[in-house]
């Protein structure tokens, strides 16, 4: 039976600590303990008893399966992410400016098609799911019984888009891509708690470990077709911003382009996509635009020190406008011991597990456009979600070999670890 590798740590963590009490421990700090022991034990026994699953958010459809975290993957339910659907549309076609976004969405980052959920996390206590909706330009959540919206926040500039959730469960960031903006919301209320400016379309959001910082990654104007590298100027400014976490006052900027031309690779994007930390954080792996591969960054000493190029399909065309919002590959994740990374190769319809300390490719599993990459519960598997296909993969870390696929709904993108009530089942139909 597999297990959560999250879990794992968590209770080695509790196991660690309790046995460090006990050697130490003197009669009152035995006390100390019992008493703590005995208020964790009543707290948990008040709490719900919580499933973990996954939450596969398929943007074209409005909807998100619920599926198993590991194993099989098999399908458990259904959510409907805009229940409020009509009363959104009227608002927007009431609105000469929102209904413009609304159209320029559909136009563009939504190759024809509305933008109906792009992150999903759930609530601690796993009662409700908190999703972003970019054609909707808000964030809102959905109580996991009813499937009716508890509260709704609208996003500045009309479009909401990748989002990221704190360490502890409480605060999540959304980046509002029209404005420059990252918000920063209580999970369970949808009050902002603050924000802060970014670069040009800001994108991908991360928490640190410690929840010291919100690291988030602006990509510029992606929805033109001005790709030729010197037109680059036209996409915007584009670098990664680390904001505080509590204070969510801007720390530092980081610039790609200096770090690029450092190392002899003027001809990539400095507009970061998906990236992912190492364990210890030392290392940042992250996708740049048009490129088929990634690149590794020393956070200490502030340099890029390693290219990684991944293989061409064949049958992909190298005309940049081609590239959907600019991403040839779209979709990062790494094991939980650092060892492997798995890599979404977007355009080049394939995935693939990399040796992080060697940087080898292993097998190529053939994917229908994947645009994310996770990690399942039990820790083994990447899950990559393939839009041009509607199904989740999974593919073993292990052995680089693919696993299963499982049938979702309509374009997949984000696919996130999520948590529901032991007994969940889908709510009614809306």
């Amino acid at each position: 039976m597999r297990t959560s590798w999250r879990g794992s740590l968590l209770h080695g963590a509790v196991c660690a600590l309790t046995v460090g009490a006990l050697v130490a421990g003197t009669s009152t700090q035995a006390s100390a303990t019992q008493a703590s022991a005995r208020s964790a034990r009543s707290a948990q026994a008040a709490a719900p008893s919580l499933r973990e699953v996954m939450f596969v958010g398929n943007n074209w459809e409005g909807t998100a399966d619920v599926i198993k975290p590991s194993g099989d993957f098999a399908k458990i339910g259904r959510i409907n992410v805009i229940p409020d659907k009509d009363q959104r549309l009227t608002e927007i076609y009431l609105n000469p400016l929102n209904l413009a976004v609304f159209l320029g969405i559909r136009a563009t980052a939504g190759e024809g098609h509305d933008q109906f959920v792009d992150d999903m996390y759930s609530t601690p206590d796993g009662s409700a799911m908190v999703a972003s909706r970019p054609s909707f330009g808000d964030v809102v959540s959905i109580d996991l019984t009813t499937g009716k919206v508890r509260w709704r926040f609208p996003v500045s500039g009309y479009r909401a888009d990748h989002m990221a959730v704190s360490r502890d469960g409480t605060r999540v960031a959304v980046s509002a891509s029209l404005t420059k903006t990252v918000h920063v919301l209580d999970i369970n209320t949808g009050k902002q708690l603050g924000s802060f400016a970014t670069g040009d379309k800001p994108h991908e959001n991360i928490f640190t470990a410690d929840g010291k910082y919100i690291w988030n990654m602006s990509i510029g104007n992606v929805e033109t077709n001005l790709d030729d590298p010197g037109l680059d100027w036209t996409k915007g400014d584009r670098h990664i911003t680390i904001a505080d976490a509590n204070t969510y006052k801007v720390v530092k900027t980081i610039d790609m382009r200096s770090r690029l031309n450092a190392v002899g690779r003027s001809d990539l994007s400095n507009a970061v996509r998906p990236a992912v930390f190492s364990p210890d954080e030392s290392k940042l792996y992250f996708q740049v635009s048009f490129f088929n591969g990634f690149l590794e960054y020393d956070v200490a000493t502030d340099k890029i020190t390693r290219v990684k190029t991944l293989p061409k399909n064949p049958a992909t065309s190298d005309d940049r406008t081609t590239f959907v919002n600019d991403s040839r590959h779209h979709g990062l994740s790494m094991s939980p011991d650092g060892a492997k990374l798995c890599v979404a190769g977007t355009m080049d319809d394939y995935a693939t597990v990399v040796n992080r300390s060697t940087l080898q490719e292993g097998p190529l599993v053939t994917a229908s456009k994947p645009y994310w990459a996770t990690v399942s519960g039990d820790g083994r598997d990447c899950v990559i979600s393939e839009s041009g296909a509607d199904q989740v993969t999974a593919i073993d870390f292990a052995t680089g070999r693919k696993v299963t696929s499982v049938p979702v709904g309509d374009h997949p993108q984000r696919v996130r670890l999520a948590h529901v009530p032991a007994n969940w089942t889908s709510p009614p139909a809306s």
